[in-house]
């Protein structure tokens, strides 16, 4: 009999149990040490199963763009995130996430996206009102954009300010991320009526987002009853959504609150995560600050952004693409199993096996970006983003699967960021060092993150602005 060849890596006499406990408690060091132990691609066997990670560029694209049908997402961690998100485009595979995925596109349309913008800006003048009280307010940045984030979310798909209880969704959110990201590492799947206290907060939380979300349906099937009219928001589209590739018929209202449940959970925090690691960076690099701020000053005076503004923001869009290369908010969600054999640069990957492609660890490679510890913007400006090899950077994911919402996460930034420099000049709190990165599904601030906000007021006038409405929607990805 042949054996296949398999690349090195780290070996575990308990059938890998080792391993994964090791994964779980740091998810990133693992996946450092195992590439500067043994190389871009590395193997493991846990129990009956090969299991293979691939951290060179090439690789990565191989696999998730030109090979991306050899391989289908680990089913166990399908399994835990179905008992937060439903079946909904994050979750199902073949014909029924084509068709889902379809309804879903024109809500990430480039015209639905002034809208989303007015009300990205109107959710930010009324969270950072609260910050221009004293001078020197300290507050929790990542709170601020936690709940900042949360009243995007909620009024992208409700369509206007959201009076729930917002501190409560907070909790629960947090409670199901935690106790998702602990699951995903069991070698079996925990059923939600389990008699645990774990499941029976996770239980607890997920009736409570739930009932936000349903609430919410009932109430606009009510109005519509009653002769209201369409209206723009997420939940007023998938209303009148029709797949008109299919059969033409409309959606249920199950199938409405799954895909609702995913753009909330995925569009809320890992937005709110990477908003926090970008004012950390501003308010780390004072003179970086300074140069975004004169750059939103150039562009906009005192005026709030529109999406007309994004292309006049280079700067700002470096920040943010740099944030989300040294933070990336999911760095861990990107594992596949292979649906037959399948080549993956020199290696042989059977049938079966699982992939994990820990893409953090190119994005921190020094090959592809030099001081990878750096925050430097300057790598996305100009020449520099056109010499990066492709696969080095994908903190969306790429190929069919690539997250539907990347441009609306990255125009919602920019906007934010935008407003805060406007207003605040940042430094860290007293006491406040530099942030250690915990991962629980998203890249947290370990602790909180304390920072000093300043008022500032803009110095220069606006520069006018001939682009067309809705032409700029995707400056990041067009």
């Amino acid at each position: 009999m042949t054996t296949i060849p398999r690349p090195p890596g780290p070996r575990d006499r308990a059938f890998g149990l080792r391993l994964l406990a090791d994964m779980e408690r740091d998810y990133l060091g693992f996946w450092r040490a195992a590439q500067r132990d043994h190389g871009d691609t590395v193997y493991m066997r846990q129990g009956g199963v090969h299991h293979y990670a691939f951290m060179h560029p090439d690789q990565i694209r191989e696999t998730l763009v030109d090979k991306a049908r050899s391989f289908i997402r680990y089913e166990q961690h399908i399994k835990v995130m179905r008992q937060l998100h439903g079946d909904s485009v994050m979750i199902t595979e073949g014909a029924t996430w084509q068709r889902q995925r379809r309804t879903l596109l024109p809500a990430f349309s480039p015209k639905r996206f002034e809208v989303y913008a007015a009300q990205v800006t109107a959710a930010t003048m009324d969270a950072f009102r609260s910050l221009a009280g004293a001078p020197g307010t300290t507050a929790d940045v990542e709170h601020t954009m936690n709940m900042l984030a949360m009243d995007i979310i909620l009024r992208t798909m409700f369509g206007s300010k959201v009076e729930d209880d917002t501190a409560g969704i907070e909790e629960a959110i947090r409670t199901v991320a935690a106790i998702g990201y602990a699951e995903m590492y069991l070698p079996f799947t925990v059923p939600a009526w389990a008699p645990l206290p774990r499941q029976a907060a996770k239980r607890k939380a997920l009736r409570l987002l739930d009932g936000v979300v349903r609430g919410h349906i009932r109430k606009r099937r009510a109005a519509i009853a009653a002769g209201a009219g369409p209206s723009e928001d997420l939940l007023g589209m998938l209303l009148a959504a029709r797949d008109e590739e299919g059969d033409g018929a409309p959606l249920r209202d199950d199938e409405i609150r799954d895909q609702l449940m995913t753009v909330f959970l995925a569009g809320h925090e890992t937005t709110a995560t990477a908003l926090a690691w970008a004012a950390w960076a501003l308010a780390a690099d004072p003179a970086l600050a300074a140069r975004v701020a004169r750059e939103a000053d150039a562009a906009l005076g005192g005026r709030t952004p529109a999406m007309a503004d994004l292309p006049h923001l280079p700067l700002l869009a470096a920040v943010v693409k740099e944030t989300l290369r040294r933070y990336p908010p999911v760095p861990g969600v990107l594992m596949r199993r292979a649906v037959e054999d399948v080549q993956i640069g020199t290696w042989r990957v059977p049938k079966g096996s699982l992939v994990t492609i820990p893409f953090f660890v190119a994005q921190s490679d020094a090959r592809w970006f030099g001081q990878p510890e750096r925050f430097d913007p300057a790598r996305f400006l100009g020449d520099a983003a056109r010499e990066l090899p492709r696969g080095a950077y994908v903190p969306f994911g790429a190929g069919p699967r690539v997250c539907i919402g990347n441009s609306f996460a990255s125009m919602e930034m920019t906007l934010v960021l935008a407003m805060l420099v406007q207003r605040f000049t940042l430094a860290p709190a007293p006491g406040q060092g530099v942030p250690e990165q915990k991962m629980q599904v998203t890249l947290r601030p370990a602790g909180g993150l304390q920072l000093v906000f300043e008022a500032r007021i803009p110095a220069a006038p606006a520069v006018p602005t001939t682009a067309k409405a809705g032409q700029h929607a995707c400056p990041f990805h067009g």
